[in-house]
């Protein structure tokens, strides 16, 4: 069954400044069969600024074929600065309720609660990062949900954002923490100084060239990972751009993709375009264009950009293939 949408908050637990009717939810990818899988919860990515539909469906697709019942997580973003709404640890929170609902209805969901792995993209991969380091630390408002762990069993972290320093993809930690964040605040979300040896196990992959998460932030995770004895993969491939999701030429030649991870983005255009923002209503007018909302059909690429990138698919696409295999070995999957 796949496209099953659970909102992971009841009424009451939920309340982010400029949500405007949206809640974070899951969107499914279960096979319709009996057998007990491997789970994953994927978590696209977009600067915290917004989910990425290439970094969802793609993902979750190339993983349910490989026979594991998958996620989405739709969760909380900050795209528009000047409703001065910073995220904080509403996103930590919401995918740390994501992971306890899957693993708290594994029977339904014909998981093994043992075997929940995390995927996520860029700002994504910050986040399922941040859920590695700092799972301890999140107490969920449902005590029946706060009895199930939010830790997850791996991890696949594709171009993550991960430190707030140097090296920092400063847009991400703008959304997150705001314009002046405290000194405490960007440390704690410095995720490279959080490794311990209870962290999961991690997969990294990026590109040498990632012009827009420098390929420093994988590199200092993988060695705190390292130093605290942490199982841990770390590829780096040595051309192509930020954002290359499953980099394969399906990938590359859809045009459009599944909007559900948007839900976000147009409801809140929706609300400027009402004039119940602080925004001109020209701004709502603005995002439905930028992320064809309005159905129509967006080109990502220049004829050239996408002959280049199909020439690096062969490389950057290898990384599903050593990922599912890294997993099988981590997880204690049967061949």
């Amino acid at each position: 069954m796949i496209g099953e949408k659970t909102a992971i908050w009841k009424e009451g637990e939920y309340c982010y400044p400029a949500a405007y009717g949206f809640v974070p939810f899951i969107v499914s990818y279960i096979h319709e069969d009996d057998e007990i899988r491997p789970g994953m919860l994927v978590a696209p990515g977009g600067a915290y600024r917004y989910a990425s539909p290439y970094e969802g469906n793609p993902p979750a697709l190339e993983f349910y074929r490989a026979g594991y019942n998958v996620f989405v997580l739709a969760y909380t973003v900050n795209h528009l600065d000047e409703l001065e709404a910073p995220l904080k640890l509403q996103p930590l929170n919401d995918i740390s309720r994501a992971l306890r609902i899957i693993r708290g209805n594994s029977v339904r969901y014909h998981i093994d609660p043992l075997k929940v792995a995390v995927c996520g993209f860029s700002a994504g991969g910050h986040l399922c990062a941040s859920l590695c380091v700092h799972h301890e630390d999140i107490k969920d408002p449902d005590p029946e949900y706060d009895e199930v762990s939010n830790r997850p069993d791996a991890a696949l972290l594709c171009y993550p954002v991960i430190t707030s320093g140097e090296y920092a993809n400063r847009e991400s930690f703008r959304a997150l923490l705001g314009e002046e964040p405290e000194e405490a605040e960007l440390a704690y979300m410095s995720l490279e100084n959080h490794v311990t040896a209870d962290t999961p196990p991690c997969f990294l992959w990026q590109t040498a060239t990632d012009s827009s998460v420098p390929v420093e932030n994988s590199y200092l995770f993988a060695e705190a990972c390292r130093k605290a004895g942490v199982p841990y993969a770390h590829h780096v491939f040595s051309n192509g751009i930020h954002g290359m999701s499953v980099a394969t030429l399906e990938w590359l030649d859809k045009e459009s993709e599944e909007l559900y991870t948007l839900e976000q983005i147009r409801l809140l255009a929706e609300a400027v375009q009402a004039g119940k923002t602080p925004c001109p209503p020209e701004r709502g007018e603005e995002l439905v264009r930028a992320f064809a909302l309005d159905g129509s059909k967006r080109q990502r690429w220049t004829p050239e950009i996408k002959e280049w990138l199909a020439g690096l698919t062969d490389e950057v696409g290898l990384w599903t293939e050593l990922a599912k295999r890294w997993l099988a070995g981590e997880l204690n999957l049967k061949n």
